[in-house]
Order: structure tokens, then C-alpha cells, then sequence
């Protein structure tokens, strides 16, 4: 499933929509957005996805990496991809996505490596309890051995994850996350279907459709 999020209603002409940020100004919402937006990855994680990630139009090669691991997963894989919509809600993303201001507001997880972001690594995330803090690593007391290491395997640490929505635009807060954030190899629906189909026809025989058909009672006219 590839959810391409504007975070307005551009087919239909620049109404606001789920995803819009609190306060956003559009045709439907002249004085501001007033509904708190929409996670859907925090959605899919409360469903109990087995494949969660996000990536973004204008970082190709990332976006291509994402959607070859959505490919390989066995199973349903929900991939959110930051989409420009150039028309009703232009530079939505730009934050992320330039040069200037991409390196401290983006967080590139990947498994097994601690969260580091910002110029030349210089920022990190580490957890007080379940809480995320941006660490400075560029302080004396600070190391790289106290940050956050991605597991994909971590549902409580992905479900933080997609959580991370601070505004960028106040200072020390919190990059934004891409990557794959959960991934389970569990069971797909149509195995276990097909597996209880065979349990049967071994139990019972393959059966006879005429016979299913006509049924027990049968009447002679």
C-alpha cells in the first residue's frame, strides 16, 4: 500500500484534508485548519502491521530502497511517501527535502544503527524511559554509545517513532523519521487458508461436489 500524503486534497482543488497540520489556511478552511491531523502509520502500527516505513518523493534513492524492502516483504507492507503537490500546498515538505535544512530536520533509520542526524552526525536521539531526547554530540558528555539503536523488530520503539512530529521550525525539537520503522515475518492469511484446506482434504478426502450439492434428504416424485 503506497500512501501518497500532500497533506491537502489536491485532486479535488486545495481542500484541507486528514493529514493537514492544525491551522493550515485552504478553501475549505479560510481561518485555519481547527482538526488535529491524522497518523497514519500510528494507525496501521495499532492494527498490527507487520510493515511500516515512510520515505519521500525528492529523495529518490531512499525512496527506491523503501519500496525494494516493501517489494521482498511477504505479507501487506504500508509505505507513506511525502509527495509535493506543487499547485495547492507547495513546500509542504521543503524542510526535509533542501539542502539548507534537510541534514537537522531528517532522521534516516537504519536496523541496528544508532539515531544520529544533523551536520556530520552531530545530533542523536536517546530514550529517558520512553521519552525521546535530542542528544548534542558534540558535547563532552555525550556519546554515541548512549543513543537509540533502531530494531525494526520493536514495536514499542516504532510505535514512538512515528510519533516524532515536532515542529521543526523550534530549534532542539525532534527530526523527522524515514525508513523502515516495523517489519514481522508473521503468517499471511492466505497460507494458513490453504494449509487448513489441506488438513482437511487429508482428514476428510478431496469430497464430492455433486454430492454436496444434492445434499442428505433427497424425495422420489
Amino acid at each position: 500500500v503506497l500512501m501518497f500524503n500532500n497533506e491537502i486534497y489536491g485532486l479535488t482543488k486545495g481542500q484541507y484534508s486528514p493529514t493537514s497540520p492544525l491551522g493550515k489556511v485552504a478553501k475549505s478552511t479560510p481561518m485555519g485548519s481547527v482538526d488535529h491531523p491524522f497518523n497514519p502509520l500510528a494507525l496501521c502500527l495499532g492494527a498490527d502491521s507487520t510493515f511500516v516505513a515512510r520515505s519521500m518523493d525528492r529523495d529518490p534513492i531512499h525512496l527506491r530502497e523503501v519500496l525494494k524492502r516493501a517489494h521482498e516483504h511477504k505479507g501487506t507492507s504500508m509505505v507513506e511517501i511525502y509527495q509535493n503537490c506543487n499547485v495547492f500546498n507547495d513546500g509542504a515538505f521543503e524542510v526535509f527535502t533542501e539542502k539548507g535544512t534537510k541534514k537537522i530536520n531528517t532522521l534516516f533509520v537504519e536496523q541496528g544503527k544508532p539515531l544520529t542526524f544533523g551536520e556530520n552526525g552531530s545530533k542523536g536521539i536517546k530514550l529517558d524511559g520512553f521519552k525521546p531526547v535530542v542528544v548534542d554530540l558534540t558535547l563532552t558528555n555525550a556519546s554515541v554509545n548512549d543513543l537509540w539503536i533502531h530494531d525494526e523488530t520493536d514495536q514499542v520503539k516504532a510505535n514512538i517513532l512515528v510519533r516524532f512530529f515536532n515542529n521543526p521550525s523550534t530549534g532542539n525539537a525532534l527530526p523527522r523519521p524515514f525508513g523502515v520503522f516495523y517489519k514481522e515475518d508473521r503468517f499471511c492469511y492466505e497460507d494458513a487458508l490453504n494449509a487448513q484446506i489441506q488438513e482437511a482434504i487429508v482428514a476428510k478426502g478431496k469430497g464430492d461436489l455433486d454430492a454436496i450439492i444434492r445434499g442428505k434428504n433427497t424425495w422420489t416424485i
